[in-house]
């Protein structure tokens, strides 16, 4: 599966709208003028409108066209409050972070008032275009929680599913991922691993199936799985590996990346609407991979 596919199977009929929060940005704007070309959705561009202006001269996006609203929020402190209230309030249906930092974002996502929690906690959804795989790999989380309870680790699961199902995975195999695929108490990965897929087979996880513990290699690779004589629907066709910490998800982040060279999409879910929070060093391609995810996401929640 490629992540250019993902473009094709957004609702061009019933278009979106994203809020990008400090939008006076060369990346974002690209990969706005990207998602533009592609019919994905509109756009609601909060920040310093001469600046928002000056850069879309400078790569030949036209601000004036139907599909582009301009914000006027000249303290970029109130660009995050702003693009979130646009959502909350029913104007925009996807939140993206542009040129300012993370934690404003999440800031106004969780503000009381006027925010866009949900019912679980938020967790980054990754999902990877791997060289030589047939198909998609979906990580989490590796971005927002430190050291998930078990609990916790339920709600990654269900946020990653509705991921999953966005993009057409309709019952997603789930590997909780540990050193080893026994449990042993001393390491509770291995115990939280087990307890999920109980958890799954009585009906408090829904959507998927939910197998584990599960070391990565008997994860994603079938002859792994068969050397160790693993009996399991997921062991080696995992679509969403659940890593134990952030740590641990991190590196498998940037190893697919920097060792597979994959391509990445990535989305915060659990929130009431998708949160599209990619980084400066991220391309335009992956910022508009990342759209599309999120614009697919909004539409199955």
């Amino acid at each position: 599966m490629k992540l250019e596919q993902l473009l094709s199977k957004v609702d061009k009929q019933h278009k979106k709208r994203v809020a990008i929060a400090q939008a006076a940005d060369e990346g974002v704007l690209k990969a706005v003028q990207l998602a533009l070309g592609h019919e994905l959705a509109n756009f609601t561009l909060v920040g310093d409108v001469d600046q928002i202006q000056r850069i879309a001269a400078s790569i030949d996006l036209d601000v004036t066209r139907d599909e582009i609203e301009l914000l006027s929020v000249p303290d970029i402190n109130n660009t995050a409050t702003e693009a979130v209230q646009a959502v909350s309030s029913g104007n925009a249906d996807v939140v993206m972070k542009g040129n300012i930092e993370t934690k404003m974002v999440l800031k106004a996502v969780l503000n009381k008032e006027y925010g866009i929690r949900g019912r679980n906690v938020l967790s980054h959804v990754a999902v990877f275009e791997v060289p030589d795989r047939d198909t998609f790999t979906i990580l989490t989380d590796s971005g927002m929680n430190i050291e998930p309870s078990l609990e916790e680790k339920a709600q990654i699961i269900s946020n990653a599913v509705q991921v999953a199902h966005a993009i057409g995975i309709e019952m997603p195999k789930v590997a909780p991922l540990a050193a080893v695929e026994v449990v042993n108490t001393a390491m509770s990965a291995t115990v939280d691993g087990a307890t999920l897929s109980q958890m799954q087979r009585r009906g408090q996880i829904k959507g998927c199936i939910v197998d584990g513990p599960l070391a990565f290699d008997n994860a994603v690779s079938i002859e792994a799985a068969e050397q160790k004589g693993i009996q399991s629907e997921v062991a080696g066709r995992a679509d969403i590996l659940l890593a134990p910490s952030i740590e641990v998800a991190n590196a498998l982040y940037k190893s697919f990346i920097y060792f597979a060279k994959a391509q990445v999409a990535g989305v915060i879910s659990g929130a009431k609407a998708p949160i599209v929070l990619t980084s400066r060093a991220d391309t335009a391609e992956s910022k508009l991979y990342s759209l599309a995810l999120a614009l697919l996401t909004s539409e199955r929640s």
